[in-house]
């Protein structure tokens, strides 16, 4: 604020500090005079043209003050803000409009994402399902489930295979009747499972006295049974004539060993 001494004309920048002092009365700092700084108080410093601050004209009533700024209560402050100064408030979010409309945006251009997930995640899930195919349909937990689902779709599943639930009954060795430096192998299978069984791969192997390996070969189904006989399977509890016609490796190899694969 400022105000001007009558005597002088020398224009002050002061404080309301200073007016609450005296109550509006100053003393000049060039001519000495004291007046009263209310007459010629002002808010803007006028241009350096001016010769002579217009004086406030005192009015008979005084003004009403409105807007109030602070109202000491109980020992607490209460602030009250400007009408038009005050920020707006709403009940219904805190969250801030832009922001919510920015998640609205997010959520509306998210579902095609959702979607590409969710189709990557089934195409990885059957991919998975394809390449560990044999361990599933062999697990006794999960096999009643797709034959239940088979049964309802038509589809054909290959049948279990479990070599533990196989039994060797009987064995034979000898030389091949009609080829030379050749022999015979027979055994007789037995499926002990509850359920129909795939023919198994068997690994024959030859050893000497010390149990050292000769000679060892895999006969798949279709090389000791034929393609018809090996698509049927072993029925649960039936037994079959296994004959394998392999090469004689010599005198040293006095004993052999089965295995089901």
């Amino acid at each position: 604020m400022y105000t001007q001494c009558p005597e002088c004309l020398t224009i002050y920048k002061i404080a309301a500090s200073a007016l609450a002092q005296s109550h509006g009365s100053v003393r000049c700092g060039h001519c000495n005079a004291v007046f009263d700084a209310l007459r010629t108080l002002t808010e803007l410093l006028p241009n350096e043209q001016v010769q002579q601050l217009e004086p406030n004209v005192g009015g008979g009533s005084p003004p009403q003050l409105a807007v109030p700024a602070l109202r000491p209560t109980l020992g607490q402050q209460t602030l009250m803000f400007d009408p038009d100064e005050r920020p707006l408030r709403t009940r219904r979010s805190s969250t801030p409009a832009f922001a919510r409309a920015r998640r609205a945006r997010a959520t509306t251009r998210n579902w095609p994402w959702t979607v590409a997930a969710s189709g990557l995640l089934l195409c990885l899930l059957a991919q998975i399902g394809y390449a560990e195919r044999g361990p599933l349909l062999d697990d006794t937990r999960v096999r009643p489930v797709f034959d239940r689902i088979c049964e309802t779709v038509g589809c054909h599943l290959p049948l279990r295979h479990d070599p533990a639930k196989l039994q060797l009954l009987s064995r034979d060795i000898r030389p091949h009747p009609s080829v030379q430096n050749a022999l015979i192998i027979s055994a007789t299978l037995r499926n002990a499972a509850d359920f129909a069984q795939a023919f198994p791969a068997v690994e024959i192997s030859l050893s000497d006295l010390d149990e050292n390996r000769i000679a060892m070969r895999r006969f798949l189904p279709q090389e000791y049974l034929g393609d018809t006989h090996a698509a049927g399977g072993l029925a649960p509890g039936a037994t079959a004539a296994l004959v394998f016609e392999v090469a004689d490796p010599g005198k040293n190899a006095v004993a052999f060993e089965f295995k089901f694969l």
